[in-house]
């Protein structure tokens, strides 16, 4: 992998969800019950879902939903051979974008506790934890 390796942002199409699926496990996503095909190809078709690419390959994803009242954002990985090039940092401002334009402006994000790296990426963004809720929160204005 060339570390100078340009990639792109785009919409998750559904003939992605099993590339997702199979991602998610190399990206050291914890596994969980919504990981099918059916449930991961309902997200597609209904939230917002981006995928980064670089070398012709997912490289990068995030899922951001906006149920009327915040954006919840799920499942910011990134390849581990791909980390720390800004990919994690233009997912999370490109899936804010787009839920602003839905009306969003609060921001929640679900964040494995055990990951210490995720707790600092994070953080380093803008969220912060919320000890009550244990939820990362951000408000846009």
């Amino acid at each position: 992998m060339n570390n100078k390796s340009k990639w792109i942002i785009r919409e998750c199409a559904q003939n992605d969800a099993q590339t997702l699926l199979d991602f998610w496990r190399q990206a050291e996503a914890t596994p969980c019950a919504t990981d099918t095909l059916d449930d991961v190809g309902r997200m597609i078709s209904t939230a917002t879902v981006l995928v980064a690419e670089a070398d012709g390959k997912v490289a990068g994803s995030i899922f951001g939903v906006f149920d009327g009242w915040r954006a919840n954002i799920y499942r910011l990985a990134v390849d581990p051979g791909y980390r720390r090039r800004g990919i994690a940092r233009a997912l999370v401002a490109e899936v804010e974008k787009r839920l602003v334009q839905q009306g969003a402006k609060r921001f929640s994000a679900i964040v494995e506790a055990d990951h210490p790296w995720a707790i600092g990426f994070w953080e380093a963004v803008g969220y912060s934890a919320k000890q009550r809720t244990v939820r990362y929160t951000r408000t846009l204005k």
